[in-house]
């Protein structure tokens, strides 16, 4: 009888699979069918076509496909390259962070053979939920169940503003203390990304030296795009930040994001993101370019790396608006995407090295040439999405289905790593 078995039973999304196909005739051409949700909840397909070996089995872990929605042996190719099925209802479970279920069939000649389950957990077992709402913070807190504290980490998302709570539960069950921090974009915080006072973050930190779940003094940040600039500027403005990792971040601090009618007035408007004491700080301002503007008259994907580029080539500029990485206490991962169409993140974040460099400050950073921007979140989920919904027009992310979930899945378990080394998870 043809089975489908996978383990492990009770994956974390960021958990690798293994999916075994046995009981099948020798040299068979079997196709196995996946379907599962995104992130929004939407229903998602693929399929991928093998050759049963001479034992009737095809081990999903190494099998090269022969036809299919990925071409190369890959764990995970059924779950990353996953695209919407048309005019399929949403359908989303209850409760908080529900999984994903991922179902599994098994073809010959279209006729399905073997069915398997398995739910992909958003909330790993073992790992504790607990909503902070105290000092003004609006942020949910992780953290594994045992009997021992673990490092502190504060974890932030990017332009889309709001909560990570994903995120931050995935990262948790690898052994820290994680506070997804919403800084603006949903209730309790600023609309916009606009005069953020640093000093939200500073309670966020010391809320967390002293929260029982977390060991040490010494807290970590973690942010994408946006949150990658905030996570440097935190590590540069206060000494116990003791690691920081900018995913697709930037070096240099940026034009703040406030209301519009579309996307020119709000790009063209200039307001500063951070203030500190008081102050607003120093920023790049945005440059609307013509070939913006033509993109938005003929309905073309929008690469807003436009509006960032031309303030990057202005020496000056860029050195006003530089985050004093210096000042820095602990080592700094950034990672940055070759192909960033929303914002040039790779030059972005060179700045910030040159200045560790100069400062001498340990620091690593890993560069993919061929991905674009959406690389920051955990791996294996859908990356077949190279479009954004944006205000009246749509964004271009950059980097290929492939590419960006191979970058996914290095930046996530090479950040795991760096903050484990660096705060002793």
């Amino acid at each position: 009888m043809t089975r489908i078995r996978i383990s492990p039973e009770r994956p974390a999304i960021d958990t690798t699979l293994e999916v075994i196909v046995d009981g099948l005739p020798s040299a068979a051409a079997v196709t196995v069918r996946a379907t599962s949700s995104d992130a929004g909840w939407r229903t998602m397909a693929s399929c991928a076509t093998f050759e049963a070996d001479a034992t009737g089995s095809v081990d999903l872990t190494s099998a090269v496909p022969t036809s299919g929605t990925y071409g190369d042996a890959d764990p995970m190719g059924l779950l990353w390259s996953m695209s919407p099925v048309p005019h399929a209802a949403a359908d989303r479970p209850q409760g908080i962070l529900p999984p994903s279920s991922l179902a599994l069939t098994a073809e010959l000649d279209g006729v399905a053979v073997a069915t398997a389950t398995v739910e992909r957990l958003r909330l790993p077992d073992d790992v504790a939920r607990t909503v902070v709402r105290e000092h003004g913070l609006v942020g949910t807190l992780f953290h594994p169940i045992d009997d021992g504290p673990r490092p502190g980490i504060i974890l932030l998302g990017g332009s889309e503003g709001g909560l990570h709570e994903t995120d931050a539960a995935l990262l948790a069950a690898h052994g820290f203390a994680v506070l997804a921090l919403a800084y603006f974009g949903t209730d309790g915080v600023p609309a916009f990304l606009v005069d953020i006072p640093l000093e939200y973050f500073e309670t966020a930190i010391g809320i967390l030296q002293v929260h029982p779940a977390v060991a040490g003094e010494r807290i970590g940040v973690i942010g994408g795009s946006r949150g990658g600039e905030a996570a440097l500027l935190i590590g540069s403005t206060f000494p116990t930040v003791g690691a920081v990792v900018s995913t697709v971040g930037s070096g240099v601090l940026t034009q703040g994001i406030g209301p519009g009618r579309d996307l020119l007035e709000m790009a063209g408007t200039p307001v500063a993101s951070w203030t500190w004491r008081g102050e607003r700080l120093p920023y790049l301002r945005n440059v609307i370019t013509p070939e913006l503007r033509r993109q938005m008259t003929d309905g073309d994907p929008v690469e807003l790396r436009l509006v960032f580029e031309p303030g990057l080539s202005e020496a000056a500029q860029v050195e006003a608006s530089a985050i004093p990485v210096k000042h820095v206490r602990g080592p700094v991962l950034l990672v940055s995407a070759g192909d960033d169409r929303m914002w040039p993140c790779g030059p972005l974040s060179e700045v910030a090295v040159r200045g560790l460099a100069a400062a001498g400050i340990p620091h690593e950073h890993l560069h993919v040439p061929d991905a674009g921007h959406p690389i920051a979140p955990p791996p294996f989920g859908p990356s077949t999405d190279l479009l954004s919904p944006g205000p009246g027009v749509t964004f271009a992310m950059g980097g290929t289905p492939s590419a960006n979930a191979r970058a996914r899945a290095a930046a996530w378990q090479r950040s795991i790593d760096f903050l484990g080394d660096a705060l002793g998870a």
